[in-house]
């Protein structure tokens, strides 16, 4: 890694989760990668947007800190039970990503309910991000009646399930439908047997990630270390504790 660093630069721009530092990408544009290679960089705590490898340097700030779950080891809470059982009429898909106008229509919806006043668009999501890949990518297409009220995107090799984006109908928020995305996420790995299932940044500071961290045990990438977070402890303070 120490000899990939030369190709890697930094992008500083405001903070896109809310918090006061501003916030520098340490990025590099990629072409197709091994799986082997993405693993490892997922393994250091990097993420992918497009065709771009990144992780986060920000001074003063060490609010992104990169959290995964190795499914075998999953115990869900008793709310998670419930958001499973609640949702046993979807149908869920996986398969290549695929443009629809049902898909852009969802999407769009997610957006400006989401991210009101940012001007974001399903099209460009797409164009820049999702189809944009150097890696496996594929997407989960969740339906109730034939309806589609869901789309996780992720990246998949043999050893780890990389979950990048998931938007939905925000009229189904009943459902929780992100805590049920990540259960489904977790039995496909089981089935699979895939290892790890990476899902991004845990932000302590921010109220829209904490579900995140309700999946226990799990692992938080601390001082360069991978941390196990148990039912008893709260990442909070393994993040303090570190």
């Amino acid at each position: 890694m120490d000899g990939m660093t030369k190709f890697f630069f930094d992008i500083s721009v405001e903070c896109p989760y809310g918090l006061p530092s501003t916030a520098t990408y340490r990025q590099s544009v990629f072409g197709p990668l091994p799986d082997d290679l993405m693993e490892f960089f997922w393994h250091k705590g990097y993420r992918r947007n497009g065709n771009t490898i990144y992780t986060m340097d920000c001074k003063g700030c060490n609010g992104c800190v990169p959290i995964r779950l190795i499914p075998e080891d999953f115990v869900p809470n008793r709310n998670q039970k419930r958001t499973y059982k609640k949702n046993r009429d979807i149908d869920v898909t996986i398969g290549p990503i695929e443009v629809t106008e049902e898909k852009l229509s969802l999407c769009n919806k997610f957006l400006s309910g989401r991210y009101p006043g940012k001007g974001s668009s399903a099209e460009e999501y797409y164009a820049g991000f999702f189809l944009n890949s150097i890696t496996s990518t594929f997407e989960f297409n969740y339906r109730v009646d034939d309806r589609l009220i869901g789309v996780a995107i992720v990246d998949l090799t043999y050893d780890c399930l990389n979950a990048v984006y998931f938007y939905f109908d925000p009229a189904e928020g009943r459902r929780s439908p992100g805590t049920y995305n990540i259960l489904h996420l977790i039995e496909f790995c089981k089935k699979k047997h895939i290892p790890y299932l990476y899902l991004g940044y845990w932000i302590g500071e921010v109220d829209a990630m904490q579900y995140k961290s309700n999946f226990k045990p799990h692992q938080l990438l601390i001082d360069e270390q991978w941390v196990q977070v148990s039912k008893m402890t709260t990442c909070r303070q393994q993040k303090h504790a570190a």
